[in-house]
């Protein structure tokens, strides 16, 4: 059993019989009345997202979990297939249990979080950036830097990703998983 002081991004947790995952929380302690703990739990079997508040030094019942290493082998429309970097034994999840499914590429080795109690796979951690290339984008248009204009960009995992005018087809870019943004343009 943990409490409430005990809360951390990544922390799997059951409740209301299910396991979820924490992805955001904030400690609160206002002038007037108790502190708590708000947080943004994902279900770790549905993909599905809520906000929960929990009062300070509240009990949650965490659950133990083992990280290991996996390579991402492919897509077959449903599950997303992985292979044990240790073993070389094949695992296979659905898309919920993903956070960023459209910013992996073939061969992206990721941290896949496995429940230690019935050693099944709870979720996946991507990298905190990838490097991808740039497939598809329209040409930049002189003129229109007034702001910081950006402009929307295909990779080669399929996501599209705003990215600055300057940057054109074929460029690899630097993109933060967490929020999917563009960090920064990577030169060869």
């Amino acid at each position: 059993m943990a409490s409430t002081s005990d809360i951390r991004n990544g922390l799997c947790i059951r409740y209301n019989h299910d396991i979820f995952k924490i992805i955001e929380f904030l400690h609160v302690k206002p002038g007037k009345g108790p502190a708590f703990v708000r947080t943004k739990l994902k279900s770790v079997t549905t993909g599905k997202v809520i906000d929960n508040t929990f009062s300070a030094g509240h009990k949650i019942e965490d659950v133990r979990v083992e990280t290991h290493k996996f390579q991402y082998l492919y897509n077959d429309g449903e599950f997303y297939h992985f292979m044990n970097e240790a073993d070389y034994s094949q695992i296979r999840l659905l898309e919920a249990a993903l956070d960023r499914p459209d910013l992996m590429k073939e061969g992206e080795i990721v941290t896949v979080l496995i429940n230690t109690e019935d050693d099944m796979p709870l979720s996946v951690d991507m990298p905190a950036s990838v490097i991808l290339e740039v497939t598809a984008t329209e040409p930049g248009v002189k003129g229109n830097t007034a702001t910081n204009a950006t402009k929307p960009a295909t990779v080669e995992s399929g996501a599209t990703v705003n990215v600055p005018l300057f940057i054109n087809e074929g460029d690899k870019i630097k993109v933060e998983t967490a929020k999917g943004t563009y960090k920064e343009r990577i030169k060869e």
